[in-house]
C-alpha cells in the first residue's frame, strides 16, 4: 500500500524549478538554441511579490517538455551570482530527459557543435547521460532512461532500506551494487583493446 495515500496534499507535478542567471537574454537563447527549450513568458517587477522588498528582477520561462518549466531570474541589483564553494560542481544540476540512446547521442554531437564541452555519455545502470554547462555556471544533464521494469521494481523495494542504512553508517549501502556492476561492465567493454 502507498504510504502517501491518505496525505492532505495532492502534487500535480512540478510548476516551475527556478534558478539564478547572470543575463536573461543570454539564458533564454542558450536554451532555446542549445536545447531547443520554448520561450513562454517573463515576469518583471521592481518589488518582490511575496516580501515587498525592492529589489527590480527579470523572471523568465522556458518550456522544457510535458508541461515542465524551468525558470531563471536575473538580479542586477544583487551582489554577483556565485554558486556553494562548499559543493562539488557535479551534485547541483538540471537533468532532462531524453526519449532513447539514439537521441543522446544526437544531442552530444548538437551540443558539442555550439562549442560546449560535452562529458559521457555515462553509464548508471538503468540510464545514460551526458553533462555540459550553461552561461551560468550550472551543470545540465541529458539523460535517457534503460532500466527493465524489474530493476525499477528492485530499486523502489531496497529504497528504503538503502536510506536506512546510509542514516545510520553514512557509508554507501551495497544493496544495489548490481547497478555498478552493469555500469562498470559497459564501461570496460568501451575500454577493451581492438583486434
Amino acid at each position: 500500500m502507498n504510504a502517501t495515500a491518505n496525505h492532505p496534499i495532492r502534487l500535480g507535478g512540478v510548476h516551475h524549478a527556478a534558478y539564478r542567471c547572470k543575463d536573461a537574454k543570454e539564458t533564454v537563447e542558450w536554451y532555446t538554441r542549445v536545447l531547443g527549450m520554448e520561450y513562454t513568458s517573463a515576469f518583471s517587477e521592481d518589488h518582490v511579490p511575496s516580501t515587498g522588498e525592492y529589489d527590480p528582477y527579470m523572471h523568465v520561462f522556458l518550456d522544457a517538455g510535458n508541461g515542465n518549466i524551468l525558470a531563471f531570474f536575473e538580479l542586477p541589483n544583487q551582489k554577483d551570482m556565485g554558486r556553494d564553494k562548499n559543493t562539488p560542481k557535479w551534485v547541483q544540476h538540471l537533468a532532462f530527459k531524453v526519449g532513447s540512446e539514439e537521441e543522446l547521442l544526437a544531442a552530444k554531437e548538437h551540443v558539442e557543435s555550439e562549442g560546449i564541452e560535452v562529458l559521457g555519455p555515462t553509464h548508471h545502470g538503468i540510464f545514460k547521460s551526458i553533462y555540459f554547462f550553461d552561461p551560468n555556471g550550472h551543470r545540465v544533464e541529458l539523460a535517457t532512461d534503460i532500466g527493465t521494469d524489474e530493476q525499477y521494481a528492485e530499486l523502489k523495494r531496497v529504497a528504503m532500506p538503502m536510506l536506512d542504512e546510509w542514516s545510520e553508517t553514512k557509508k554507501a549501502p551495497q544493496h544495489a551494487a548490481w547497478l555498478h556492476e552493469i555500469a562498470r561492465s559497459e564501461h570496460n567493454k568501451g575500454q577493451e583493446p581492438a583486434d
